[in-house]
């Protein structure tokens, strides 16, 4: 009943005026605020600011370089070779599976198209592979590549910023095709095409690319595509994006391409850089 009511009442609210607002105090520098802030975060949530590049976690200007934090060198080492798809980001799995008839599994239950989510046709992926990874607030919040590979567009899509909580997701059908989203298309010489989607959420108003600065939130929330006549080459590992407060990642793969790990079984934890798959040869 509470979780009905939490759902229903994330409809009523404005969504993006609460995002800006939240981004807007993660990045005041006045220095007792944001400490102020990092202060209380620290007592929700137990952080390992001893994986941080800066372990004194009231050395950061303001909350959101806090949370948005680098690791130290050799934190999250890559497991295997080349052929190794490895986790993206720290999280725990949501889902993953088959996409069968072009859906994908939410939760039980609830599935949506691949078409919806993408905002385009995703026939290529029909019969192939997803994984949805659910970022929660305390862990790192960059998004890594899984395997090497070319960009070759990037999208953004307008949309709501409904929470991506368990009972969010449990109960809201299409929920990650209703939020605003960034998605990432690449190619691999060794798997062919492959997806990369970051979703945004309830005080998540904002992503930063690496090649391509801040993509979300548009001013105007028109859908926006890029497409890059000289793609842009990433190696396995190499920093994406990053979330400016915390969300969903999700990951599509063509059929036949690759073999997934038991660690990508739903519920299981996940760190950064650890074996999810194989490259089908």
């Amino acid at each position: 009943m509470m979780d009905r009511f939490f759902v229903t009442l994330q409809r009523l609210l404005p969504h993006h005026l609460i995002s800006r607002v939240t981004g807007w105090a993660a990045r005041r520098r006045f220095k007792p605020f944001k400490n102020l802030l990092i202060g209380a975060f620290l007592r929700l949530y137990r952080i390992n600011m001893s994986e941080a590049a800066i372990t004194d976690p009231f050395a950061y200007p303001s909350f959101n370089d806090f949370f948005t934090r680098l690791l130290a060198p050799g934190a999250r080492p890559l497991a295997g070779d080349a052929a190794t798809l490895v986790s993206p980001v720290d999280g725990a799995v949501s889902q993953s599976g088959a996409i069968a008839a072009g859906q994908l599994l939410q939760a039980k239950g609830h599935e949506y198209a691949v078409d919806e989510l993408l905002a385009a046709p995703g026939a290529r992926f029909t019969s192939g592979h997803f994984a949805t990874i659910y970022l929660a607030p305390y862990d790192y919040h960059r998004v890594h590549m899984p395997l090497a590979g070319t960009l070759h567009s990037m999208r953004y899509v307008p949309g709501r910023l409904y929470s991506v909580g368990d009972a969010t997701t449990r109960i809201l059908p299409g929920l990650f095709a209703l939020n605003e989203r960034v998605i990432f298309e690449f190619r691999n010489e060794q798997v062919g095409a492959f997806t990369l989607v970051m979703v945004g959420a309830l005080n998540v108003g904002s992503v930063t690319t690496v090649h391509a600065g801040d993509v979300m939130p548009l001013a105007d929330r028109k859908l926006r595509s890029w497409d890059y006549s000289e793609p842009v080459a990433f190696d396995r590992g190499d920093e994406l994006a990053r979330f400016n407060l915390g969300s969903t990642v999700i990951l599509l793969f063509e059929p036949g391409s690759i073999d997934p790990a038991e660690s990508l079984a739903p519920g299981t934890r996940l760190r950064l850089g650890q074996q999810i798959a194989r490259v089908v040869t």
